[in-house]
């Protein structure tokens, strides 16, 4: 009698073997579509990525098992991926060990592993929700990317110098860049903020150096990487 706790036999393939391998795929992409979610449910996320996810180790089952032995089918398959392109950029590089485990799940129940794709789901969600619940993937200092409007008569070189000496660990400049028709300097700083800081009396005090000019604080890594 066949059991969950099985590996099932593909060379002698069946509807019955099949709709119970795309059942436990289905299932079993449900676990990390769950987990992401509860990963996750504290910051924005793609919810569309999450149903990705989800359908994710049924699709490469489908695909695996379509392609099975045959070299020609396997082939013709790859043709056909390099005509797809996948518009949507990852932000978070997090995300890839989540698309990752599902191709893993995929695989392993395509290959009728039913036994490994529970133990696979089971220890990669034990492993994920213990990075979220022990916060092991936050990072501890506080880099930040802080850009300041100030006008032309002002001159940059130390003008903020004593304020960051008070709320910042490091500094450095790493961009100027003339706005307003030149009439405006705008300064990018890279950071790296004290702990437990008043980011609002730190943004005072520069208001009173620029002039009361636009100040931006940015501390998502993404947007700090980025120009």
């Amino acid at each position: 009698m066949m059991t969950f706790f099985t590996t099932i036999d593909l060379t002698d393939m069946t509807v019955g073997k099949v709709i119970l391998i795309l059942l436990i795929s289905t299932l079993l992409g449900g676990v990390i579509s769950l987990i992401y979610a509860f990963t996750h449910r504290k910051t924005v996320y793609d919810h569309a990525f999450n149903t990705t996810l989800l359908l994710l180790p049924l699709v490469v089952s489908i695909i695996i098992m379509l392609v099975s032995n045959n070299i020609a089918r396997a082939f013709s398959l790859a043709g056909v991926f390099t005509l797809v392109r996948f518009r949507s950029a990852i932000t978070d590089t997090r995300d890839i060990t989540y698309i990752l485990s599902a191709v893993g799940v995929g695989l392993a129940m395509s290959l009728g592993m039913i036994t490994y794709a529970l133990m696979i789901t089971a220890f990669i969600a034990i492993v994920l929700i213990l990075i979220n619940v022990f916060k092991l993937d936050i990072q501890r200092k506080t880099h930040a990317k802080l850009k300041i409007i100030i006008p032309e008569n002002l001159n940059y070189a130390h003008v903020f110098d004593d304020v960051f000496h008070k709320y910042v660990e490091s500094s450095q400049l790493s961009r100027v860049k003339t706005t307003d028709f030149g009439t405006m300097f705008e300064l990018t700083y890279l950071i790296k903020l004290k702990a437990n800081i008043d980011q609002k009396a730190m943004i005072d005090e520069l208001r009173v150096r620029n002039g009361n000019l636009s100040i931006t604080l940015t501390t998502d890594y993404i947007s700090i990487i980025s120009e």
